[in-house]
């Protein structure tokens, strides 16, 4: 029984031992994997970099997506060299849990982008990533270069009971949607959303110049965040 037992294992070790064949990873094709992988991620880093226009700029995020690429692309290719190695890292993977928040959506897009441009290079479609990730830059300024010049902000006003008459006749001519309206007492709080083109908000310093108006905030909106 014992020498059966060692006998099982013997063929399961000589099977695995036949199955790790790295002879397609020859130096060359790591070193062109890698600097592939390496070459994209800068790619992504200085279109994130350069063209953000999301809320909040963050150094650590641009460098990751320059590390996850590099990173996707050497687990690629042992995934990709071994059939064996490939189920063991696929369930060591599944138990890794994320718990970082993405406080803006685009940098969803941003996290695929590198990711796929890691597992093109990983792959030895070297083209592939590089074109793919040029083409995908591109594309992205091109979209930031062509937005709108109308941004939208939120304006808050604090104001007496006294100044209500001219607030309302200040914002009869305006285009606004107002999204929020309260009173405390004799004080109101006005929160509405208003565009401006070229960034021009000198308009919007009538509200300081009437007299009961106690403060008067204006914050960039895109619809989910605020600056």
């Amino acid at each position: 029984m014992e020498t059966r037992v060692m006998s099982v294992l013997s063929e399961t070790l000589k099977m695995f031992g036949d199955d790790l064949n790295f002879s397609t990873l020859t130096p060359a094709a790591i070193l062109a994997a890698m600097a592939t992988s390496l070459l994209c991620g800068v790619i992504v880093y200085l279109v994130y970099r350069f063209c953000y226009r999301g809320v909040v700029y963050s150094d650590n995020f641009s460098i990751l997506l320059v590390m996850i690429t590099s990173i996707t692309g050497f687990i690629i290719m042992t995934i990709s060299s071994n059939v064996v190695l490939s189920l063991g890292m696929v369930g060591a993977l599944s138990i890794v849990r994320f718990r970082s928040a993405i406080k803006d959506p685009l940098d969803i897009g941003f996290l695929f982008w590198a990711i796929a441009a890691g597992i093109t290079a990983g792959a030895g479609l070297y083209f592939v990533a590089i074109i793919g990730t040029v083409s995908i830059a591109v594309i992205y300024i091109v979209f930031s270069m062509f937005k709108k010049s109308r941004r939208s902000y939120l304006l808050i006003v604090h104001y007496t009971d006294a100044a209500s008459d001219n607030v309302d006749a200040v914002l009869g001519g305006m285009k606004y949607r107002l999204k929020n309206k309260s009173k405390t007492g004799e004080n109101n709080e006005l929160t509405i959303e208003v565009k401006v083109k070229n960034n021009d908000t000198s308009g919007l310093s009538r509200f300081k110049g009437i007299e009961g108006v106690t403060s008067v905030t204006l914050l960039e909106y895109n619809g989910e965040y605020m600056n």
